[in-house]
């Protein structure tokens, strides 16, 4: 990094959290500090969800996602659309009417006191774990790849967030992620554009899709119907609508941005804003990495992209077998490279054997690794994008995809300890104890977002990198939306379930989809449908064992 990454990187940052810090230093009541007054209008909203959701973890897993799988994991969004239409057409006017400042406090009402409290504290604890991940995650592999102190970096990261979010609140929050989200969308367009124009002559955009083509990088759509398979339509439009009807509908952390808009329809523009460019949105990412791929078609490519794993194996008996598999590699990337400067549909087949070539001496690479060092992850779909951005991009441009990485890091952490401080306080803490003034409330949530901060923190730093980290979130959000939305489902739509019931049904739930997950007998998506259907499933027949409950 030279001196103008710094600048760029430092000089973004500091201006996005002073900015907002400096437009919401005045929060006299909890109204303004969760609800952000009630002051945001919907592109503010729209912005502010999608910034929430789009977390490092998204710009550094998914290019690598694309590199090595393709396309296909765009069809986990299929499913957005449709849930934020339902969401803007039956959960939010039941929390516009209700005056509420979380999701939970409309069970209450529907239910009883435990069935609010069981589902927020469910929320925390999945919530809590994402949170500590959204930090985790750009920190491990910017330490990995640029030598930072990885504690150091966690610390750093987790410190500025509690800063902006702990004095300004809800509306330091959106105002400061619709900042942020200008930053992300102008660095990957400019990195897009420099990828296509570091194309070889002859090989432009229409001609790199081919490339990508051949090697089956652009099989969108998976129309099978096999249950382990993570990311199909199937799974997209059933497991992905559950998915994101639970995170935008029940979630605090997505709730609690559009509960801060002036009206119904500033709160459902927003969504809806959210909704219909999310999946273009991925889709372009998704593209990046591709390109990334083809990029790599003609110029040399790691044969590992986590620098420390092949340090280990460097280090080890196995350096000499690393050394052959190395030049075994780079002789099938000249070959590669020569067939792919023709233009005949043959030489794009030959180019996809050679491509299965490299596939297997990659995997004999990480045999070498995990033999090596057995705690090191062999899988390095995170690391993909950051080593190209340090090696290839020029100087400016490094520091702007940085700014764009713990911006967005910044982002979705702020968010979630926002969610948690005002579930914590909301759900919780001003149950029991009531009637306190306004002023206490506002010290409590700081003080909640600040201890949520610390447990964020904590948790980061005892972390472990995993196969893939933007898959990680989705898994433990999967664990608990389905029962979570099959409580909203019922509360909404089924009149006949009451509180006793679909609280033991909830319960158990909860503890069948842990075990099913345990079991793997399904992709992940599908644990959201089967946790709602569950839920809802068990209630009804619970309250017919319950016929004397009001």
């Amino acid at each position: 990094m030279g001196t103008i990454d710094w600048i760029i990187l430092i000089g973004t940052l500091t201006f996005i959290v002073l900015y907002g810090v400096w437009k919401n230093r005045e929060n006299d009541s909890i109204v303004d500090y969760l609800k952000g007054g009630n002051q945001s209008r919907w592109w503010t909203i729209g912005l502010s969800v999608m910034a929430t959701q789009a977390s490092a973890i998204t710009f550094l897993s998914t290019p690598g996602q694309a590199y090595h799988d393709g396309m296909g994991f765009v069809q986990f969004y299929f499913g957005l659309p449709l849930a934020v239409v339902l969401i803007c057409l039956f959960f939010i006017p039941v929390y516009h009417r209700l005056k509420v400042f979380t999701a939970y406090e409309f069970l209450e009402e529907r239910f009883d006191l435990k069935t609010r409290t069981l589902t927020a504290v469910l929320f925390l604890v999945q919530r809590g774990l994402a949170a500590g991940i959204t930090i985790y995650a750009p920190a491990i592999i910017l330490s990995v790849v640029l030598g930072w102190n990885l504690k150091l970096l966690i610390l750093l990261i987790g410190l500025v967030v509690i800063f902006y979010t702990l004095i300004g609140g809800t509306q330091a929050v959106n105002v400061t992620q619709k900042q942020q989200m200008f930053v992300i969308f102008f660095g990957m367009i400019t990195t897009f554009v420099f990828i296509i124009n570091s194309f070889p002559n002859d090989i432009g955009f229409i001609k790199a899709l081919r490339v990508a083509g051949a090697n089956g990088k652009l099989d969108v759509i998976d129309f099978s119907f096999d249950p382990n398979s993570r990311y199909t339509f199937w799974s997209g439009i059933t497991g992905g609508l559950f998915l994101a009807l639970s995170y935008f509908g029940t979630d605090q952390s997505q709730v609690q941005r559009y509960l801060s808009g002036k009206s119904i329809k500033e709160s459902q523009l927003g969504l809806i804003m959210n909704g219909f460019l999310k999946v273009p949105m991925q889709f372009f990412i998704l593209l990046v990495g591709v390109m990334v791929f083809v990029f790599y078609q003609f110029e040399p490519a790691p044969i590992h992209f986590n620098p420390k794993a092949i340090e280990s194996v460097q280090n080890s008996a196995y350096a000499g077998e690393l050394k052959t598999y190395e030049n075994q590699l780079d002789q099938i990337q000249e070959q590669k490279h020569s067939l792919l400067l023709q233009s005949n549909a043959q030489d794009l087949e030959a180019v996809a054997k050679l491509d299965t070539k490299e596939k297997e001496i990659r995997t004999k690479v990480k045999t070498l690794i995990k033999k090596a060092d057995p705690t090191i992850e062999v899988n390095d779909k995170d690391y993909v994008f950051i080593s190209f951005i340090l090696k290839y991009l020029p100087q400016g441009l490094i520091g702007l995809l940085l700014a764009v990485i713990l911006s967005a890091a910044m982002s979705s952490t702020a968010s979630e300890l926002n969610a948690l401080a005002a579930t914590t306080v909301v759900d919780l803490y001003k149950r029991n104890r009531e009637e306190q003034s306004e002023k206490h409330y506002v010290n409590a949530s700081k003080f909640f977002t600040l201890l949520w901060g610390v447990i964020a923190i904590l948790f980061a730093s005892f972390g472990s990198l995993v196969e893939n980290l933007i898959q990680l979130v989705n898994i433990i959000g999967s664990i608990f939306y389905g029962t979570i939305l099959g409580v909203f489902v019922a509360a909404i739509f089924i009149k006949k379930i009451k509180g006793q019931a679909i609280f033991y049904a909830a319960i158990i739930s909860e503890i069948l989809i842990i075990g099913l997950f345990y079991l793997d007998l399904f992709g992940y998506l599908w644990l959201n449908v089967i946790g709602t259907a569950l839920t809802l499933l068990l209630g009804y027949i619970l309250q017919l064992l319950l016929p004397n409950e009001k």
